[in-house]
């Protein structure tokens, strides 16, 4: 059985997926999920430090929760250092500190918070010295977290200060401006809430220290919702906080070197086959017969292990089974719609899509894969670069066709920017067209610079950041107009840098459009305006245009797959729960008694189980075979 003692402060909503991820987390993010999956194999121990507020007690529940769920057969422990300290007292008061030790040194996953006040208590460091040595070579995982450095930790003996050296530390910093978008909508989320348009954004802009600043300003706004009856606008959500708008950043450009999918990991369990006796009670008979017809098609069945190992009946048990074939459908409706959607990262589903109990990372698989392929708009029908070109200036509808018909055109990226707003689309719709007839599988990305942003934010809030940048870095021309709303930004600056070096690399075209040129566009990173620059730019007029040729009329693109609310479609339906819930219901059977066919038809076993339960004759028990549909009716001699 799992031992998983927690202390009080361990919160059930601090999971991974309600962490939201940005470039100052990232880091302690990926180790933290890496150590979770793999532990005691990579960095160990893991040393996460930062000010207070900003998501170690976070990350640790994550890793807690998570190795729970995924290492069952675990004991994990997660406590903040005030509780070892008690715990430690109590046993020296008791002459019980070998029984203390003992019992940590059993631990396969220590989860130790709040370590900087180890400070001025000698007993706690030596005993903690002696745990992360046996704990270490006995190959369980150690993470540790404080609001300082190791070495900044006044009083810490220099011996623990090497061993926390010698794994790995991370730090956590402030989140930017649209990583606080994404919690702040992640939150209201969570709250089943409704922010107006502009109200996260007002909110984010404020001078907030941390997170827990955030969520405190956040919940001024819900709470006048929830009590006025009423939403709160972005112009008074400011006023209600009470706090004043943060300084600009100053558009530093981090580097975006991990990705938020992470890896998961094959879940490694045996489970020993129970020999089926005669005497076996009707609710052992149900689970394990259930847990032998999924097992038999490559499925986990732990959960229902697990209850076979208790010595007296669960309650609900035909309920829990109802749960663990509705998981089991869920999870084969994912794997066909990760089938139709052409899976980027086969490799992910791996043991995730036949295990029941990781089904949050089959939906996180899912609506990544989802993200991956979603198809960029299209322009609508109009005037082709070679129909209008005689309506711009030769320099820009000469450098627009080189760069669409040369392998590696000469400009590019080209830069066009024009007053007018009208000139500016129709040459960038025209020019969109030409593409598309010139290279007819080319992938064509086209946006605003403040759509961009927008995107991003609802990727990060998703969850689906990392496969939102892989959709981004596949296109073949790229096309953004309005580039001067990048200005209003600071992460997305970050993420269309990295954008922008990732098409060049690959040989992508770049078309960006605006209404000033690069040097005039204010708060802007300097590399991203060199960037700009690097190709050609050029002012823009236009003249004689035809009606409608400044329109870019982009529409939707169909989506590739075709979502199936269904969830046994395609998948045979196990036909155990005759059988299982006859055994179930018949406690009281005379076993003398002649048995016929019964009536009653076979239900779905997904069926949501009513106020009557079924039952069958008492004189009558069908058995359905699992795999064929025909039936099979045993009858007393």
């Amino acid at each position: 059985m799992t031992t998983v003692i927690v202390s009080s402060d361990l919160d059930p909503r601090f999971t991974f997926e309600s962490f939201v991820i940005g470039p100052a987390n990232r880091l302690a993010a990926a180790a933290a999920k890496r150590a979770a999956d793999a532990p005691g194999s990579s960095y160990n121990p893991l040393f996460i430090y930062s000010p207070s507020g900003l998501g170690k007690s976070h990350i640790l529940s994550a890793m807690a929760h998570y190795t729970a769920r995924v290492h069952p057969e675990w004991d994990v422990k997660y406590l903040q250092v005030e509780g070892f300290l008690d715990e430690l007292a109590q046993a020296l008061e008791q002459g019980a500190e070998d029984k203390m030790r003992e019992r940590y040194e059993g631990l396969n996953f220590l989860l130790l918070d709040e370590v900087q006040f180890l400070t001025g208590h000698k007993e706690a460091q030596e005993m903690l010295l002696r745990l992360l040595d046996v704990l270490s070579k006995g190959g369980s995982q150690i993470v540790l977290a404080a609001d300082r450095t190791p070495a900044d930790i006044d009083g810490l003996d220099a011996r623990l200060v090497s061993r926390f050296a010698g794994g790995l530390i991370v730090d956590m910093a402030a989140p930017e401006y649209e990583t606080r978008v994404a919690i702040l909508n992640r939150k209201a989320e969570e709250r089943n809430q409704k922010l107006e348009s502009g109200v996260a954004q007002a909110i984010a802009r404020l001078d907030l220290k941390n997170v827990r600043e955030l969520a405190g300003a956040l919940n001024k706004v819900l709470a006048v919702q929830e009590l006025e009856g009423r939403q709160v606008g972005a112009d008074e959500a400011g006023k209600l906080v009470g706090a004043k708008p943060s300084a600009p950043a100053g558009g530093a450009l981090g580097t975006d070197l991990l990705g938020e999918f992470g890896s998961f990991i094959e879940e490694l369990s045996s489970t020993v086959a129970q020999k089926v006796e005669h005497e076996d009670t009707p609710w052992r008979r149900v689970i394990r017969e259930t847990a032998e017809v999924f097992e038999q098609d490559g499925y986990s069945a732990s959960r229902l292990r697990r209850l076979l190992e208790s010595d007296q009946e669960p309650p609900n048990v035909q309920q829990m089974l109802d749960d663990y074939r509705s998981d089991i459908a869920r999870l084969r409706q994912i794997s066909t719609e990760l089938d139709r959607v052409g899976n980027p990262w086969p490799e992910a589903a791996v043991g995730v899509l036949k295990d029941p109990e990781r089904i949050d990372e089959g939906e996180s698989l899912l609506a990544s894969a989802i993200e991956r392929v979603r198809p960029f708009p299209i322009v609508g029908e109009g005037p082709n670069l070679d129909q209008i070109a005689s309506c711009f200036q030769e320099v820009a509808s000469g450098a627009a066709a080189k760069l669409i018909t040369e392998e590696r055109p000469e400009y590019n990226p080209l830069y066009v920017w024009s007053s007018s707003e009208k000139d500016a689309h129709a040459l960038l719709a025209a020019t969109v067209r030409s593409f598309k007839e010139h290279d007819s599988m080319g992938n064509i990305a086209i946006t605003s610079a403040e759509e961009f942003g927008e995107d991003f934010i609802r990727a990060l809030s998703e969850g689906t950041a990392g496969a939102w940048r892989e959709r981004w870095w596949t296109v073949d021309l790229l096309v953004v107009y309005g580039a001067q709303g990048l200005s209003d930004t600071e992460r997305a600056q970050d993420e269309f840098f990295h954008l922008f070096e990732a098409a060049k690399k690959r040989g992508a075209k770049i078309l960006i459009t605006a209404d000033r040129p690069p040097s005039d566009i204010r708060d802007i990173d300097d590399r991203l305006r060199s960037r700009f620059d690097s190709g050609l730019s050029v002012e823009l007029s236009a003249s004689n245009l035809p009606a409608g040729a400044e329109e870019l009329n982009l529409e939707e693109a169909p989506p590739e797959y075709i979502q199936d609310d269904d969830l046994w479609s395609g998948f045979d339906r196990p036909k155990i729960r005759d059988s299982s819930v006859a055994a179930f219901d018949l406690k009281a059977k005379d076993s003398g008694a002649a048995a016929a066919k019964a009536k009653d038809e076979s239900r779905p076993v997904a069926a949501a189980t009513t106020s009557e339960p079924w039952r069958p004759a008492r004189d009558a028990v069908v058995f359905e075979w699992p795999i064929i549909d025909d039936r099979i009716v045993e009858e007393d001699e």
